[in-house]
């Protein structure tokens, strides 16, 4: 099931195929998919813009795929080109007809961000954890070394004196700008892109 596959006459190169694809690399993406489509179709149930027999197919379907992708009894297709595709092709083989109204008030773009901003969110918040385990490390290294003395640098010569405890509290700093950054981006990707097709 190609989105582009009308436009040609004949089935393209295997070769095609595989440029084509991104499976390999959004594949990591499998739980976002879902829980966004799961989303989705709750709320096109919710808004009688599908029957909520429709929706309530979708939705189990989608959970059951989820269940199946984790147990390690799915292998994605590189014919079905990305992770959209993947589980789209699978909820309408499990439930048929229904799993094509998934689509309806969504466009391919809308999925693609959502999917990827939930991915980025997660690991924004996973970096956050770590850098904070790095900045509790470097407190008590600081607090150990306030009073070992050292020569401080600048333009690599050595300059005026200062603890060990000050200079690893400049690291400090550093990562903290940084988990700051972190933070930022994480509000910037916090937005809802569905409904905006």
């Amino acid at each position: 099931m190609k989105l582009w596959g009308g436009r040609f006459g004949k089935a393209t190169e295997k070769i095609v195929d595989d440029f084509n694809s991104s499976i390999h690399i959004d594949s990591r993406m499998y739980k976002e998919d879902i829980r966004g489509s799961i989303a989705h179709a709750r709320m096109l149930g919710q808004c009688n813009i599908i029957e909520k027999e429709d929706a309530a197919k979708i939705i189990s379907g989608l959970e059951a795929i989820l269940g199946d992708i984790e147990a390690g009894q799915v292998e994605f297709s590189v014919s079905d080109e990305d992770i959209h595709m993947n589980i789209e092709k699978l909820l309408i083989e499990r439930i048929g007809e229904s799993g094509k109204k998934l689509h309806t008030a969504r466009s391919r773009n809308d999925q693609v961000a959502l999917d990827f901003r939930m991915y980025q969110k997660i690991n924004i918040e996973n970096i956050v954890k770590k850098l904070l385990e790095l900045e509790e490390t470097l407190l008590e290294k600081a607090s150990e070394n306030i009073d070992v003395v050292m020569p401080g640098y600048t333009h690599l010569q050595k300059a005026q004196p200062i603890t060990m405890g000050h200079h690893v509290m400049a690291y400090f700093q550093m990562f903290n700008r940084d988990m700051e950054r972190f933070m930022d981006c994480y509000w910037r990707t916090d937005v809802m892109p569905l409904g905006s097709c």
